[in-house]
């Protein structure tokens, strides 16, 4: 195999490939030993056709897409391991030879790595951020642990009021007519949770166990179903139960259940002193944001747009992937979202080119202050991962290839640099 690079404009480069006829008679031959088997030629029987009367009854390129395919992916990766480009998107491929006998000749455009003249990145000012914890925080959280330790008690001696939960059957009507979608048994429903469209839940409180009663309600405009938006329904509704939630009491007792501590005033210590952790990590996020938001600015870069495009597209399967594992296809995200699939695309890029500047210049300063992890920072590093997947410490070493290691490697060193530029900002 030949190589030639050639430099372009933009921080892209072009790769000429040159690929030996005999690897290209190969490929060709491989294509149709695995084929022929499925190919019919009149006087043989099927799978016993030499390659030659294939090729003259269906032409001599009958096996040659298929050949080339097989080819490109190894020859590509090959060549962009040969030019020691750091190479930064996905090639743009365009063949400009192929026939049997020849050479196959294909050309890869491709972004590079762009590099970085950095601005001005210590002493860089940013907001000052408020970690205090306010004592109605506390209660806060009290009371959401409060809550999840609550039960529900079937209440008998009053009708509903907002925010018991009530078990119910109800059936809409429009003009008289039942409607699709219009019917449940046995729903359970909290009062004032706006779970239901707006004005059902409200008129439900007042209404005891046993009782039926009727609903007018208006489905609002933007209700999402053009056959109910802005239509008045009447659902006739039966209340089978109704029960509050009961909380426990928040005392020495509560701390005991819900936590290591003996008390509830040490118990909301350790709220205290957990959600000043809280804070504290969110205001470092916050200040390293609009720091590297910063120094990118002060920076200067020309990133070519094939390597937006391949992050773009990178993230684009990603999210729908998580979209996916959730149940939910991107159309369906789309629909709910209420944007097309061009806004999608645009919002994407953005965060594609905010990601690549804020890695780009990391990455530059890494190289300028010579930014080098070392063995028991790395081992630290896997030792998260090691615990966040209960595995032990060689068992993940093992697991990790030099590649992997690299990455790793390349994480925390970027990661530092963040870690000096937030250490070195001015809060103002």
């Amino acid at each position: 195999m030949s190589l030639q690079v050639e430099k372009l404009e933009h921080n892209m480069a072009k790769l000429t490939v040159e690929v030996p006829a005999e690897e290209l008679e190969k490929a060709i031959e491989k294509v149709y030993q695995k084929s022929k088997k499925s190919i019919s030629v009149p006087g043989f029987r099927k799978g016993k056709a030499p390659r030659k009367m294939i090729e003259r009854m269906y032409g001599t390129g009958v096996f040659l897409e298929d050949a080339v395919n097989d080819l490109l992916p190894d020859a590509y990766a090959k060549a962009a391991e040969e030019s020691e480009l750091e190479i930064t998107s996905r090639p743009a491929v365009d063949i400009t030879q192929v026939e049997p006998g020849q050479p196959l000749i294909f050309t890869a455009e491709v972004a590079l790595k762009p590099d970085v003249i950095l601005g001005e990145y210590k002493g860089i000012e940013v907001e000052k951020a408020d970690v205090e914890v306010t004592d109605a925080e506390i209660e806060e959280e009290l009371h959401k642990e409060q809550d999840k330790n609550s039960r529900m008690v079937t209440v008998e001696d009053r009708p509903a009021e907002l925010q018991d939960t009530v078990t119910l059957d109800f059936e809409g009507f429009i003009d008289g007519e039942a409607f699709q979608g219009g019917k449940g048994e046995n729903q359970t429903l909290t009062l004032g949770s706006g779970m239901f469209i707006p004005g059902f839940e409200e008129q439900l409180v007042g209404v005891r166990a046993g009782e039926s009663t009727e609903i007018h309600v208006t489905f609002p405009e933007d209700y999402g179903n053009a056959d109910l938006e802005g239509k008045e329904a009447t659902f006739r509704c039966e209340i089978h139960k109704v029960e509050k939630k009961e909380l426990p009491e928040l005392d020495d007792d509560f701390a005991m259940d819900v936590s290591e501590f003996d008390t509830l005033e040490e118990y909301r210590a350790d709220i205290r002193k957990n959600l000043l952790e809280e804070k504290e990590a969110a205001a470092r996020r916050r200040k390293g944001d609009e720091a590297i938001k910063k120094v990118v600015e002060n920076a200067q870069m020309d990133i070519p747009q094939a390597m937006i495009d391949t992050q773009q597209e990178q993230q684009k399967e990603d999210f729908a992937g998580r979209l996916r594992s959730q149940g939910m296809g991107l159309e369906q995200y789309l629909a709910i979202a209420r944007i097309t699939m061009g806004e999608l695309d645009k919002q994407l890029e953005e965060r594609a080119i905010e990601s690549i500047q804020s890695r780009l210049v990391l990455e530059k300063i890494v190289e300028v202050e010579g930014i080098k992890p070392t063995q028991e920072q790395l081992d630290a590093e896997l030792k998260k991962t090691a615990d966040m997947y209960q595995m032990e410490m060689e068992k993940i070493k093992e697991m990790i290839g030099d590649f992997e290691m690299e990455q790793v490697t390349k994480d925390l060193a970027v990661q530092q640099a963040l870690d000096l530029i937030i250490d070195g900002s001015k809060e103002v």
